[in-house]
């Protein structure tokens, strides 16, 4: 998946530099034949910051790609501070977010009318901690939709995390792994099977948790469509 606009870019680009361990070749391979188009898997920030500054200062244009939204755990901060150190103008196109992917994939809605009106974006402390006040169980007592990244490694955490933090082990949980790859896998379970199901699916990485309150509930149709209910377009 990626937007018409970003493809764009990698078509016109000099260098394409893209993380080969999240986006799929397929993603680079309308790059130009002349272009230089390099895995960023396993270079560290000043190597591939090199890369773009000797394109950039030779009059090239680098497409540096990322997985879905670079704003969410994309490690753009960084770059972009070398960036702007270095006088290198650039301009931020988001892709397609993992977690809106994985719910079109599953065919979900993360708000449910009078059910779920919030979504938050979060994910399990690891080798990268998380603030105090952001711990899984402190954002689970909201009980509303959760889109839980970079924790496919300890789904018994997550598991836990969410009982104690008061949702109902029967709330329903998608598991994407590799949205948008040819091996995409949708698995659907529940909080008290998540860690059992990913672990049976062999999945430890590239995935992401969806945690769908009231998905189970009979149905209460929003009101922009309905006759009773007017608004600006419709008397």
């Amino acid at each position: 998946m990626i937007t018409v606009k970003g493809q764009k870019c990698i078509q016109n680009a000099d260098l394409v530099l893209y993380a080969g361990s999240l986006v799929p070749k397929e993603v680079v391979a309308c790059a130009k034949e002349d272009a230089k188009v390099i895995d960023s898997s396993s270079m560290t920030l000043d190597e591939t910051h090199a890369l773009i500054l000797e394109t950039a200062r030779s009059g090239g244009m680098v497409a540096r790609v990322h997985t879905g939204d670079p704003s969410l755990y994309g490690a753009i901060k960084e770059q972009m501070i070398l960036l702007d150190r270095d006088g290198i103008s650039y301009e931020v196109i988001p892709g397609v977010t993992v977690a809106f992917a994985a719910a079109a994939a599953a065919k979900i809605s993360f708000t449910l009318p009078e059910k779920a009106q919030t979504l938050i974006f979060t994910r399990l402390a690891g080798r990268t901690p998380v603030p105090d006040l952001e711990r899984l169980r402190d954002l689970a007592r909201h009980n509303t939709s959760l889109a839980i990244y970079l924790s496919a490694g300890n789904p018994d955490e997550v598991a836990a995390e969410l009982l104690a933090g008061g949702y109902p082990g029967d709330t329903p949980v998608v598991v994407a792994h590799r949205v948008g790859w040819p091996d995409e896998m949708i698995i659907t379970t529940h909080i008290s099977d998540l860690p059992d199901a990913v672990k049976e699916a062999g999945v430890h990485k590239q995935a992401v948790f969806l945690v769908l309150p009231g998905q189970k509930d009979d149905p209460l149709f929003s009101k922009l469509y309905s006759p009773e209910f007017s608004h600006g377009y419709r008397k």
